[in-house]
């Protein structure tokens, strides 16, 4: 008999600009072959210019213009259907910048991953790098947690963490923040590329073998804050 082949984990990105998220998303996936597949990135507007960067790497690429629908619940019934085409394992939102209909979370239940630029439950929303510096705190950061209903809300999966500096702006720490990202999700396709995720019966996310899902950003790069 022959050996049993490793299950291939299917991926859909969605995007809404550039996508560095997702271009650290398929590196990863390439560069450490894992069992893993991206079916398709999709955007919810035509001129995403990570759309292009998927095309030119020959992943297939859809738009879903959110201005062709009236209604919120219209556009993410359109986005569903072109996710569905697919038959992901799991849905990453990688700087997609909507805000999803409990419908559709509940569509994608326990598939829906996204990333949000702050140490969740700390600063949920929109301006998070002014959030932070505007109550002072000393770390700031990422989130990387399954998708509920509530906005920025749901099961964490990673944490990554930046100290603020004196004379701080919004924009160093988002530039920051970016880097750590890229690692968070690096990390995380690969735990469930090799099915390390999984919730428990509380609702937390357990990843099998992972000591620590917390990372830092230190002079020397983006480290796991445990060793």
């Amino acid at each position: 008999m022959g050996a049993t082949s490793t299950p291939v984990c299917r991926l859909v990105v969605l995007i809404s600009g550039r996508g560095s998220n997702m271009q650290t998303i398929v590196d990863t996936v390439r560069a450490q072959a894992l069992p893993a597949e991206i079916c398709a990135v999709i955007a919810n507007k035509a001129d995403a210019a990570g759309l292009a960067w998927a095309r030119e790497q020959g992943i297939p690429v859809q738009a879903v213009p959110h201005r062709d629908y009236a209604t919120r619940e219209a556009f993410d019934a359109a986005l569903a259907v072109a996710i569905d085409a697919c038959q992901p394992d799991y849905v990453l939102l990688a700087g997609f910048m909507r805000v999803l209909t409990p419908g559709f979370v509940e569509h994608f239940n326990g598939k829906l991953i996204n990333i949000h630029p702050s140490l969740l439950p700390a600063f949920p929303g929109l301006h998070t790098h002014q959030q932070a510096l505007a109550m002072g705190v000393q770390w700031h950061g990422c989130t990387l947690h399954f998708v509920t209903p509530v906005l920025d809300h749901g099961p964490i999966i990673a944490q990554g963490m930046v100290p603020v500096l004196s004379g701080d702006t919004p924009d160093d720490l988002a530039e920051r923040v970016l880097q750590v990202e890229h690692c968070l999700y690096a990390n995380v396709v690969r735990w469930l590329a090799e099915g390390l995720v999984s919730l428990d019966a509380m609702q937390r996310v357990q990843v099998r073998g992972v000591a620590s899902r917390s990372f830092v950003l230190t002079p020397q790069g983006v480290e796991p804050s445990q060793r």
